[in-house]
């Protein structure tokens, strides 16, 4: 099955998140901000989809949208957010125009989560 990784500085959303796609068959991987995403990913390019959170230490999730689009192309991505805007966009619509595959908000619905997992592998 397909291996997923979250970043996400909340650890308890990575967890819910975690559980939810391994009971689901998907190995998953974790990290807790930008910079460990992008290194699990460097590490383990077999990696084939990313969920990854908008605001986060060390470097935040448009930063980290822009690096995996320009440095791994083929990499699927779901943007995830609970709210927040730039005058008059939200960070979803923003990550969407910097190439996430997907965009959910939180609190993630699970069957809207598997649904677009799927989709996208």
């Amino acid at each position: 099955m397909a291996k997923i990784l979250i970043i996400d500085d909340d650890g308890g959303i990575r967890k819910m998140l975690r559980k939810v796609l391994e009971h689901a068959g998907y190995d998953v991987a974790e990290a807790c901000n930008g910079e460990e995403g992008m290194s699990a990913y460097r590490e383990n390019p077999m990696i084939s989809l990313v969920i990854m959170d908008i605001v986060m230490p060390e470097k935040e999730g448009i930063t980290v949208l822009t690096e995996f689009k320009r440095d791994f192309p083929k990499v699927k991505t779901i943007v995830i957010s609970g709210g927040g805007h730039i005058k008059s966009e939200t960070y979803l619509d923003i990550a969407k125009k910097f190439g996430a595959d997907a965009t959910l908000a939180k609190p993630v619905k699970y069957k809207a989560l598997l649904k677009v997992v799927e989709e996208l592998i």
